[in-house]
This record gives structure tokens, C-alpha cells and sequence, in this order.
């Protein structure tokens, strides 16, 4: 196998691509509370999963990648139907009933599950240095929910715990089933076909996008087609890329970072000044990412090989094995 020469150590990219994503969904957070306000829950998935799929179709068509390998089938399908679906209708109908800390602070229990079915199903480690950074970062969210549930009139109801804690099953589900996946396929080709799995199992909900979009605001539809660009094609194919090259534990606590950084956008773009409390959480997420991530060098520590041809995911190494 012949490897294309970069300018940029892979290890770089993958940080890049992690940081990448952690941001957009970050501020998917923040579209999904408005577009759901004039889009019912099953409509604004769908919406925001044509215009994924929109733009995901035209990468394939760019980079010049078909069908995946028959092998990467049944995880595009698990992902699609269980994560680009049910948790973007789960979360949407979630964040109607429950406020957006409360949100945040259920569907980070995600990375917990996530790391635990990687040890089980795909037989990952759970080194100490990784518990330790998920319980601090865990705490973390827990400060950042509660910090923005109090003080702002927010209610909070059973249903809408349920939907988000749904969601986040469906998250980490959705994760360990791409990763053997990526064995196989690119991760442009696992996200877009995903994503229009996850699109066709929404079809049921046209007659209600078609309904209620000629009444919807410009701003809600723009932060739909905003959700499936961003936060959906983009940084999904970005998490793939990560997910190609590290193990799904890792990866997953660094979404950790997501209440810390919904924090510092709110207070940019909307002036909401966080309180201590609040600033105190978002700390102890990035704390936590930073100590689950970091993995000190020793002597025989080998580097980080290359990435292959076209983006094509690493071979699985004997502690992440598909």
C-alpha cells in the first residue's frame, strides 16, 4: 500500500478534526432551539437530513467515491437508523420539554455508555487515566447543567429526561456501530450513506415538513439547513476521520468539551454572561478532556503512521479491533 505524503503530521489533523466537530456541536445546541421552535421534531430531522445528504452526496460525487464495501452495510445501517434518526428526533422533541442545561447534562451521559460498550463489543481499554478524565469532565457537565437550569424559569419534565437520555443511547450506539464499519469503508462514505439512511427512515415526516415550512420563520429554516451542513455533513465526516484513527473511548470523552464551549458561545454571540458556577463547569469538562487525552510519550513509544490513500481508515490495532 503507497501512502500520499502531507506537509501535516496526521496527528494534527486528527486533532483538528475532533476540534472541528466538538464545536458544531456545540452550537447545534443552540440552532436546535430555534429552529424547533417552528419545526416539529420528525420535520426538522428530516430537513436538516436532506440538506446533509445534499451536501454529503455532492462530496462523493467530488472525491469520487461510491458504495461502500458490503462489509461497512450493516453499520451504516445500525448508524443511520439509530443515531442520524432516532437521536435527531429524540433530542429535538427532548430540547422542546426539557431547558437546554438539562439537555446538555443527559446526553453527556453518552461518552460513559460509549466507552463502556467499546470495552464490551469491541474490546477497547479502559485505561485509568481515561476513567479518571470521563468522572471529572462528568462532574463538569453536571455543575454546567445545573448552573443553566436554575434562575431561568426552566421546568423540567419526565419525558423530556426520558427523550435526552434516549438520545444519548443512541449516540453511543450509533458510535460503536460505525467503528467497525470504518474498517472498511472512508469515513466521507460511512457518514453519507448513514446519513441518508437516517433521511429515508424520516421520510414519514414530508407531510409535515412541507406543512409547516411555508409558516416557518427565515430564521428557523436557515438554522435547519445550518444543522444539516454544519453540525450533520461537516463535522459528522469529521468525527468519522477521528474515529478511523483512535480508539471510540478516547474519542468520545473528548465530547466532554461541549458544555464548556455552548458556555463561551452563548456568552459571544448572545451576551449571556455565564455565572461562576457555570464558568466552574466548563472548566472541569476541558480539565477532564485534557486528562483523558493526554498519553505520555515513552522511549519505546512508536509515532502515529501516516494516514493511507484517500482517507481510508487505518488498519484496527490489537486494543482497537472492529
Amino acid at each position: 500500500m503507497t501512502f500520499r505524503s502531507s506537509p501535516v503530521p496526521p496527528g494534527v489533523l486528527t486533532a483538528g478534526a475532533v476540534t472541528f466537530t466538538v464545536f458544531a456541536w456545540a452550537s447545534a445546541f443552540v440552532s436546535i432551539r430555534s429552529a424547533g421552535a417552528a419545526y416539529s421534531p420528525g420535520a426538522l430531522a428530516l430537513g436538516r437530513l436532506l440538506a446533509a445528504s445534499l451536501v454529503l452526496g455532492v462530496l462523493l460525487l467530488i472525491r469520487r467515491q461510491g458504495l461502500p464495501p458490503r462489509e461497512a452495510l450493516r453499520g451504516i445501517l445500525v448508524s443511520g437508523v439509530v443515531w442520524f434518526c432516532g437521536y435527531t428526533i429524540a433530542l429535538n422533541w427532548g430540547e422542546r420539554l426539557v431547558d437546554a442545561g438539562t439537555a446538555s447534562l443527559l446526553v453527556n451521559t453518552g461518552p460513559i455508555l460509549m466507552a463502556l460498550l467499546a470495552a464490551r463489543l469491541l474490546g477497547e481499554a479502559l485505561p485509568p487515566r481515561l476513567l479518571a478524565g470521563m468522572a471529572v469532565s462528568f462532574v463538569g457537565a453536571v455543575v454546567v447543567g445545573l448552573s443553566m437550569s436554575s434562575g431561568q424559569g426552566g421546568s423540567t419534565s419526565l419525558l423530556g429526561v426520558v427523550l435526552c437520555l434516549l438520545a444519548a443511547v443512541a449516540y453511543a450506539t450509533g458510535v460503536i456501530a460505525q467503528k467497525p464499519a470504518l474498517s472498511y469503508g472512508t469515513p466521507l462514505q460511512i457518514t453519507a450513506y448513514s446519513c441518508m439512511t437516517g433521511a429515508a427512515v424520516c421520510l414519514p415526516f414530508t407531510g409535515q415538513l412541507l406543512d409547516e415550512l411555508p409558516r416557518a420563520p427565515a430564521s428557523a429554516t436557515l438554522n435547519m439547513v445550518y444543522l444539516g451542513v454544519v453540525p450533520t455533513a461537516l463535522a459528522f465526516t469529521t468525527w468519522t476521520y477521528a474515529l478511523a484513527r483512535m480508539p471510540a473511548g478516547r474519542l468520545g470523552a473528548t465530547t466532554y468539551a461541549v458544555p464548556a464551549i455552548v458556555v463561551l458561545l452563548s456568552w459571544a454571540l448572545l451576551a449571556e454572561v455565564p455565572a461562576w458556577l457555570t464558568l466552574l463547569g466548563g472548566a472541569l469538562c476541558l480539565a477532564g478532556v485534557a486528562v483523558s487525552r493526554y498519553a505520555p510519550r515513552t522511549a519505546g513509544t512508536p509515532r502515529t503512521p501516516a494516514a493511507p490513500v484517500d482517507g481510508a481508515p487505518l488498519a484496527p490495532t490489537k486494543g482497537d479491533r472492529p
